[in-house]
């Protein structure tokens, strides 16, 4: 209906036309932005103008192709933050775009459903990548021959259970620098390096949600300091819990040592690697029809 209305409108010769985006964070958090001078309410969503967003063309084919577009912003406290952008908040979030009759918004219809892409700085500003519906089509799928495990530790085919003690250790922190090294009050009595390429998730204060990848974990007695690959931009501070989650560097002997769980190891270890393939027979060697030996 809201489209024949706005086909309505559209032949009339004289239109009142905006867009409207609507972002839908995976923690619940919406957003709500529109290229008109005045804000805009449908659906129980606020689109605000004041937060300085435009839009550019959006890229349609038919096809399978993948639908995209951009929209372009200012970095404003009232509506987007620099440190939320950055700790990952907004990755993967939903996408709506309408055309929109600002005079009556009941007249509108959807332009463009997806998702958020990559985001990208420039100077005072950002630059947002909204993707189609279709981009879930250049993700792989099945399974890969390779001598590594291509599970993804504590999923459905991996089956090891993250939340026991052995693999999972909530700890506090006592200290931070730069946001990427932490120490960690009563750490785990793990050893060295058991939590290295697992994950650290901030459980409350105000970078609750966010969550990170340990590149270092070194034990000093009651103490645990933990690097992580990048730094945690959002607001973390001394005092705030954390979890960590053991990691896996997906070898057939971890899964075996670690997890004792091998009979779920979704790799192939006895393939043959690139060393055997380009071995040949050697005149000196015994050639009485058995296996080329290295």
């Amino acid at each position: 209906m809201s489209w024949d209305l706005l086909d309505d409108h559209l032949k009339s010769g004289t239109t009142t036309l905006c867009r409207a985006w609507r972002i839908a964070r995976r923690d619940g958090t919406v957003f709500g932005f529109t290229d008109h001078d005045r804000d805009l309410k449908f659906e129980g969503t606020v689109f605000r103008a004041e937060t300085g967003v435009s839009g550019r063309a959006i890229a349609q084919v038919t096809g399978l192709a993948v639908n995209n577009t951009e929209v372009l912003g200012a970095l404003m406290s009232e509506a987007l933050e620099e440190r939320d952008i950055l700790a990952g908040r907004f990755d993967g979030a939903e996408v709506r775009c309408w055309l929109v009759n600002w005079a009556r918004p009941l007249e509108r219809v959807i332009l463009f459903r997806g998702h958020v892409g990559e985001i990208v700085r420039e100077g005072e500003a950002f630059r947002a990548e909204f993707r189609g519906l279709a981009e879930a089509l250049n993700v792989p799928d099945g399974r890969a021959y390779q001598t590594d495990c291509g599970a993804v530790l504590g999923d459905g085919a991996c089956g090891v259970d993250l939340t026991r003690p052995a693999f999972s250790a909530v700890v506090e922190i006592a200290s931070i620098v730069d946001g990427r090294f932490l120490t960690l009050r009563d750490g785990p009595e793990h050893e060295d390096r058991w939590f290295e390429r697992g994950r650290l998730e901030v459980l409350d204060g105000a970078a609750a949600g966010v969550t990170a990848v340990v590149k270092g974990d070194r034990r000093q007695g009651r103490l645990r300091t933990v690097e992580l690959w990048q730094d945690v931009v959002a607001d973390l501070r001394a005092g705030d819990r954390v979890r960590l989650t053991a990691g896996c560097d997906k070898r057939a002997d971890t899964c075996r040592a670690k997890f004792a769980n091998f009979l779920n190891f979704r790799g192939f270890p006895h393939i043959p690697g690139e060393d055997w393939l380009t071995t040949f027979p050697s005149i000196n060697g015994v050639n009485d029809g058995g296996g080329v030996r290295p």
